[in-house]
């Protein structure tokens, strides 16, 4: 099913600029449950802006807007950074397009500015959901039949983001998966916040922000307990995640009106990223929010190896991850 991009009425010359006829992210589909609101984009299957009661929960962007750094941006089929766009898998060379010219590298996979299609909208009492499917159109750079299907759902308990890449081709293929919420800090500075996140590794990386070895956090880039983030300057990969009984790892902002967002993500994520948008443009967001990214493997995997999920024909990835306001 294909939907159709959102309208609005035309504005008398003289007035302020309407939204555009046609909303960058294409169709917007709001989420509601109780205190809980989403905001889903048709285009990249982006969470646009989730609220709890009114408090934001994400930094959000407009529906006038081009999400600025990522915001809410679906990473797949493999999350941060490719070097040069180049790699081998099962003996084939492949090149995919460098869209972050400066580190000549391939940023943030495939999906980001292509069209999903609402597959399924569930309401009941017990849920808000929608349902948004993108089939990857193999290229040379990524010869492969993937499926796609991205899960929001709004509970009592918060949201849960479910995402299952199915292999519909004859060959097998490489896969990754990321998410990038920016979480918001509700008005206060980054400097005010503690986070707390669940990983004893930091990976080490080069001036290119690409990886080059591991070592135990310390210091700045220590946050097993809630520590402040005054001072601290991350765009860092973490691994070494460590999980509670239930299998689940977590992140924690929390911020001066004393409500803490908590970030969960499952046995299927191996990675964080945390940054803190010192250096992202525009300018205008550096240091106005937290991006704090499940990821399952981090960058280069498509290279390296490292954390690859390998999909046979026929087999299918499911992973989870949500977010709840404390």
């Amino acid at each position: 099913m294909t939907t159709r991009p959102t309208e609005t009425t035309e504005t008398p010359l003289g007035a302020a600029d309407p939204t555009p006829r046609h909303a960058p992210s294409g169709e917007q589909v709001v989420l509601r449950h109780g205190p809980h609101e989403a905001v889903v984009t048709e285009v990249g299957a982006t969470l646009r802006a989730y609220t709890v009661g009114g408090l934001e929960v994400v930094q959000p962007y407009a529906a006038d807007q081009i999400a600025p750094a990522s915001h809410g941006a679906v990473l797949a089929p493999w999350p941060n950074r490719l070097r040069d766009g180049a790699y081998t898998f099962d003996g084939t060379d492949h090149q995919v397009p460098v869209n972050e010219v400066g580190r000549m590298t391939a940023l943030h996979g495939l999906v980001c500015w292509v069209r999903f299609e609402v597959s399924a909208r569930t309401t009941t009492d017990a849920e808000d959901a929608v349902e948004l499917t993108h089939r990857i159109v193999p290229t040379s750079g990524y010869p492969f039949d993937v499926l796609l299907t991205v899960r929001y759902a709004l509970t009592d308990a918060g949201l849960t983001v479910t995402t299952t890449a199915a292999n519909d081709g004859t060959q097998r293929a490489p896969y990754g998966v990321g998410f990038h919420p920016w979480l918001s800090t509700r008005g206060a500075a980054v400097d005010d916040c503690t986070l707390r996140l669940d990983a004893e590794t930091r990976v080490t990386t080069d001036d290119r922000l690409l990886p080059v070895g591991t070592e135990p956090v310390t210091g700045p880039y220590d946050h097993r307990e809630a520590s402040t983030l005054a001072g601290a300057v991350l765009d860092d990969a973490f691994v070494g995640v460590l999980r509670d009984a239930d299998g689940l790892s977590w992140a924690e902002l929390a911020t001066l009106d004393g409500r803490t967002t908590r970030l969960w993500m499952d046995e299927t994520f191996g990675s964080w990223q945390v940054c803190t948008g010192d250096f992202i443009n525009p300018p205008s967001i550096r240091r106005s929010a937290v991006a704090v990214e499940p990821q399952t493997c981090y960058a280069d995997a498509f290279r390296t190896g490292e954390l690859l999920v390998v999909l046979e024909p026929g087999a299918s990835h499911t992973s989870r991850w949500g977010l709840v306001l404390a």
